[in-house]
């Protein structure tokens, strides 16, 4: 059962991970401390399944929740591309269709959002490629960084091209079901 709070733990962990966002930032592009600003992607990443895993055993699901998860992913990963092209850490060819691939799924949910469709239900696939592109994006940067650059290029490639299909193959079921809310919505029976 989703609940209307929207003080609970599982909140304030998707709360600590968009503030954590800054921090980012501040690290990479304000102090030029690439491996820092690493460890604060990894560990928002990391905490990612966190908050869901609080939500469920404290039974704190919440509507807000279902919103701020993949608000607080898009915009980590959002910003470790941006500023690891800005940078100069993150390949080309990794990075673009990524944010492609955000562009996206932002105006999908916007438009949802317009339509009074709703938000989206979160699909395992998709948690999967952003788990596997929180360990992908940071491999690059920490190569950057000098930390074993052979070793941790290799592990960004290899996962990030796996990472990158997994989320274009979830972008497609995405948008098949934004497509069956938007009918359900503007449907006779859906209004």
């Amino acid at each position: 059962m989703t609940e209307s709070r929207v003080l609970t733990i599982p909140n304030l962990v998707s709360i600590a991970r968009i503030g954590a966002v800054p921090v980012f930032w501040w690290l990479l592009l304000g102090k030029e401390q690439i491996a820092l600003a690493a460890v604060v992607l990894f560990a928002v990443g990391w905490t990612d399944w966190i908050d869901g895993y609080l939500a469920r055993r404290l039974n704190q699901v919440s509507r807000l929740g279902t919103i701020l998860d993949p608000v607080a992913d898009r915009i980590m990963i959002g910003s470790a591309v941006i500023a690891g092209l800005i940078a100069g850490v993150l390949p080309v060819v990794i990075a673009v269709p990524l944010m492609i691939r955000e562009v996206i799924m932002a105006v999908v949910s916007l438009l949802l959002a317009a339509r009074g469709a709703g938000a989206l239900q979160v699909r395992s696939p998709g948690k999967v490629a952003t788990f596997i592109l929180y360990g992908a994006i940071p491999s690059f940067y920490l190569a950057a960084a000098g930390l074993f650059e052979g070793l941790l290029l290799s592990l960004g490639w290899g996962t990030g091209i796996i990472g990158l299909v997994l989320y274009w193959v979830t972008l497609v079921q995405y948008l098949g079901d934004a497509t069956l809310a938007l009918k359900e919505v503007e449907s006779p029976s859906g209004r």
